[in-house]
C-alpha cells in the first residue's frame, strides 16, 4: 500500500524542504519507490533535487488545474534517485484559479490516485502558510510529518498546526492524522533545546521520532550544488540523521497502515449502523429508505493556548497533545 505523507509546518524556516528532499533521497537509497511533490511556489525542493525550475515545460501547477497528469509532469531526479512533481512561480497563480474549480481542495488527491500504485511513498512538501495549496496537501495525505526546531516559538506553531489538522480531519479528510514529529536543527549543547525536546517526548510520547536531525552545515550547502544532503556528503552527521529517520519511518509504516485500515473499518461501521436502523423502520419500498452511507466526517473546532516564554512554555505541548489525540479519534 502506498503511504502519502505531507511534510507540514505553518512556521517558515523549520526545515520542511530540507526534510522532504533528504527523506525522499534516503527512502530511495533504501530501495523504496518514492515520489516527491513540490507544492511550494518557491520551488526550492525542485532546485534541491537538481532540476531547474526555470526550464519546466510542465509542473504541479498544470496537474492541479487539470491540463496535465502526474505521469506527464513528473521528472526523474538523478541527483536524488526519486521522481519529482516539480514546481515554479506559476504555482502561485493556482491559488486564484483553483477557487473556481470543482473539488478544489481535492485536486491533488485526485491526481495522485492515478499513480499511487507506482510508489511506496509519496511525500508532499507544503508551503509555510495555511493556503489552498496547503489544504490540497493535507487532503491528499494519510499522515503528517511535522519537522520542528526545539524552540519556544516552534511550540506555539505546533499548537496552531494541530488545530489545522483537526479541522481538515473533521471537514475534508477523515484519514489524516499526525504520524510523527521530527526534531530538526537540533543542538544538544543548548539547554532550551534539551528542555523542549524533553517536553515533546513527555507529551507526545511515541509520536516523536527517535531519530534526531542535528544542525549541520553540509545540509545547508547541499542545495547550492543541486543535491540532497544524503548524496552531497553521505558521511555527514546530517545525512546520517536522515538515513536513520528514513529507516525508522519504514519500520513504523506497517503498524501505521494497520491503524489506518482499522480506523476506516470503524468509520464504515459507524456510518452503516444508522443506515441499517433507518432502513429497518422505513416501510417496504419507501423512497425515504437510505441507500448510501453518510460520508460526513465529525469533528470539533480547535482551540489554541498561548503563553509567555517563561511561564507557559510547558503548557503548549500539553494542549497540543489533547488536540492531537482528538484529531486521531476519527
Amino acid at each position: 500500500m502506498t503511504l502519502i505523507l505531507t511534510i507540514a509546518n505553518q512556521k517558515g524556516g523549520v526545515g520542511k524542504t530540507t526534510t522532504s528532499v533528504n527523506l525522499a533521497a534516503a527512502l530511495s537509497q533504501l530501495g523504496k519507490r518514492t515520489l516527491l511533490v513540490d507544492l511550494d511556489p518557491q520551488g526550492n525542493a525542485t532546485m534541491g533535487s537538481g532540476i531547474d525550475k526555470r526550464r519546466l515545460s510542465l509542473s504541479v501547477y498544470d496537474v492541479l488545474i487539470g491540463e496535465a497528469t502526474v505521469t506527464e509532469a513528473r521528472q526523474r531526479s538523478d541527483a536524488g534517485g526519486y521522481y519529482l512533481l516539480p514546481a515554479n512561480r506559476e504555482l502561485a497563480g493556482a491559488e486564484v484559479e483553483l477557487v473556481e474549480l470543482d473539488r478544489r481542495e481535492r485536486r491533488l488527491r485526485d491526481a495522485l490516485d492515478q499513480v499511487s500504485a507506482d510508489y511506496d511513498y509519496i511525500l508532499i512538501d507544503s508551503p509555510p502558510s495555511l493556503s489552498l495549496l496547503t489544504l490540497n496537501g493535507l487532503c491528499a495525505a494519510q499522515g503528517v510529518i511535522i519537522p520542528m526546531q526545539c524552540e519556544y516559538y516552534a511550540l506555539e506553531g505546533l499548537s496552531d498546526l494541530v488545530g489545522t489538522i483537526r479541522k481538515v480531519h473533521a471537514n475534508f479528510n477523515p484519514e489524516i492524522k499526525i504520524m510523527g514529529i521530527l526534531r530538526v536543527m537540533y543542538d544538544s549543547r543548548i539547554t532550551l533545546a534539551q528542555q523542549v525536546s524533553a517536553q515533546l517526548e513527555e507529551h507526545f510520547k511515541e509520536k516523536v521520532f527517535k531519530a534526531v536531525i542535528p544542525r549541520n552545515i553540509r545540509l545547508a550547502e547541499a542545495p547550492s550544488h543541486g543535491l540532497p544532503g544524503v548524496r552531497f556528503d553521505p558521511g555527514s552527521r546530517g545525512a546520517l540523521g536522515y538515513l536513520d529517520f528514513a529507516s525508522e519511518l519504514i519500520e513504523r509504516t506497517p503498524a501505521y497502515v494497520a491503524q489506518m485500515k482499522s480506523a476506516a473499518q470503524a468509520r464504515a461501521g459507524q456510518q452503516a449502523a444508522p443506515q441499517a436502523r433507518d432502513a429497518s423502520h422505513a416501510p417496504a419500498g419507501s423512497k425515504n429508505a437510505p441507500t448510501q452511507a453518510d460520508e460526513t466526517a465529525e469533528g470539533q473546532n480547535p482551540s489554541t493556548t498561548n503563553g509567555s516564554a517563561s511561564g507557559h512554555a510547558s503548557e503548549t505541548p500539553a494542549d497540543s497533545h489533547t488536540e492531537e489525540s482528538q484529531a486521531n479519534a476519527g
